[in-house]
């Protein structure tokens, strides 16, 4: 019976190629926030971020995806049931991740085929057997959703009022109790009482916009929990094709939508900075070298570029299926390859942005002192150029970002996007083409990812302006 009960609780974990950079990306923000608040000049920028409301509250929901994203970078496999007594613990082939194993009941609650939000019937006829024993064509009742009303034309209005307003009601008093120890913290730490404490964040005359935080997290809390019962009763943004839930779906896309906006950024970065800044700041030989380089590079068609490397990689992965254990894993290799060669064929945008910057800043007096006073050129390029350009690689990144999560997008349609094993709003969206088709109509799926994908986009667009205008060094002090 222990032994039971250790295989049980055991797993065996599972690092992907993707959660591997992920993990290794957070370890950097992690030491650059650490390294960045023993110093003024980059502790100044971000104090006047935190004072703008929006900024902050796009913050907040940025956090969010990340928080769901990260909660699908740790994957493992469960082990399979012990038959006999002293048998070696056997792991199960399916590599699950924890946002998995904390959406069970969504992903496993399947029905046939589609099904309408919060809808208890099927949203197409099938013959069904009566009470009588006859059959007719007619709707049938889902198996999951709202299953637990006996009479779902005259209870299901009810019911759905009932658990929007007990989820509201929950999400708020939350929110309220944490809003009030979190000022309760503040007036504390500020040695101010509760009343003017709370006060003060609601007119916004703290150093931090704590308001918009305050709200925003509220929204979300709120949300949530309206979201929660509805989810575990119905099919809240409906079921797809072969009936899987399709907010499990919309959540299991945002890992994908993260790691193409950054590990692809992360790729075209050096590139880029190192380039662009080189020719801008060198000229001569090695301006002429690096644009004939991007010249050369932009002259392919890059939809052609990216689907020649993703058919190589296929016909290499075809014949080598031995090498990769997991469907998972083979979906992930794909997935890394992609951001790849995204990045290294995005870069030259924003490499000619920082070339024309650079062309003009080594103009500058304080450029010219440098050089008359013997300053080395690395010098230069980092006390100097790197810190007056970086207000254009910050807007340029999460600008790309966004380009890049809507680019999946594209990609899926022509064929070259993710693995079509891994769930990703591209592949959803590329779904929905043929369901647009159908009459009537099947509008959830493309809903459904178009709102998460519209959230994280425009939250980052948001954010990006607020870090754009405080590390600008001709912005910065204003507000």
């Amino acid at each position: 019976m222990g032994e039971s009960k250790m295989a049980a609780l055991s797993f065996q974990p599972v690092v992907l190629w993707t959660d591997a950079l992920v993990y290794l990306l957070l370890a950097a923000l992690l030491a650059f926030s650490f390294y960045a608040i023993k110093r003024e000049h980059l502790r100044a920028p971000w104090r006047q971020v935190r004072r703008r409301p929006l900024v902050m509250s796009s913050l907040v929901v940025l956090l969010f995806y990340i928080a769901i994203g990260l909660t699908d970078s740790f994957h493992f496999r469960k082990p399979l049931p012990v038959t006999e007594a002293n048998q070696e613990i056997q792991y199960s082939p399916e590599v699950l991740s924890l946002l998995d194993w904390l959406l069970e009941d969504l992903k496993s609650n399947t029905e046939r085929s589609y099904s309408a939000p919060l809808a208890a019937y099927a949203f197409t006829k099938e013959m069904i057997t009566v009470e009588d024993g006859t059959q007719r064509r007619d709707y049938p009742r889902l198996v999951y959703g709202g299953a637990h009303l006996q009479h779902p034309e005259t209870e299901r209005s009810a019911d759905l009022l009932a658990l929007v307003l007990r989820g509201g009601t929950t999400g708020l008093v939350l929110a309220g109790i944490l809003t009030g120890a979190f000022i309760l913290r503040l007036s504390r730490h500020h040695r101010k009482g509760f009343g003017e404490m709370a006060g003060l964040v609601m007119r916004g005359e703290c150093e931090t916009a704590w308001k918009g935080i305050l709200i925003t997290l509220t929204s979300i809390l709120i949300l949530s929990a309206v979201v929660i019962p509805l989810s575990t009763q119905y099919h809240l943004f409906g079921t797809d094709k072969v009936g899987q839930d399709v907010l499990y779906l919309t959540l299991k896309g945002i890992r994908t939508g993260l790691v193409i906006g950054t590990l692809t950024t992360l790729v075209m970065l050096p590139f880029a900075v190192s380039l662009g800044i080189a020719a801008g700041y060198f000229r001569g030989w090695i301006d002429d070298l690096i644009q004939y380089l991007y010249t050369t590079l932009s002259s392919i068609p890059g939809v052609l570029l990216i689907a020649a490397a993703v058919l190589i990689l296929q016909v290499y992965m075809d014949k080598n299926a031995e090498a990769f254990s997991s469907v998972t894993e083979r979906a992930d290799v794909r997935l890394l390859f992609l951001c790849i060669i995204l990045g290294v064929t995005g870069w030259i945008g924003l490499c000619r942005l920082l070339r024309g910057e650079t062309l003009k800043l080594r103009e500058l007096e304080y450029v010219q002192a440098a050089t008359a006073l013997g300053v080395s050129n690395g010098a230069i390029l980092v006390r100097h150029i790197l810190p007056n350009v970086m207000h254009i690689i910050l807007i340029s990144v999460v600008l790309d970002f966004s380009g890049l999560v809507l680019a999946e997008a594209v990609l899926a349609y022509v064929g070259v996007g993710v693995d079509p094993a891994m769930i990703s709003w591209g592949n959803m969206i590329n779904s929905a083409r043929l369901e647009l088709a159908r009459e009537p109509v099947v509008w959830w799926s493309l809903s459904a990812a178009f709102i998460l994908m519209f959230g994280l986009v425009l939250s980052a667009n948001v954010f990006s302006d607020g870090v754009r205008d405080a590390f600008d060094p001709r912005l910065r002090g204003r507000s």
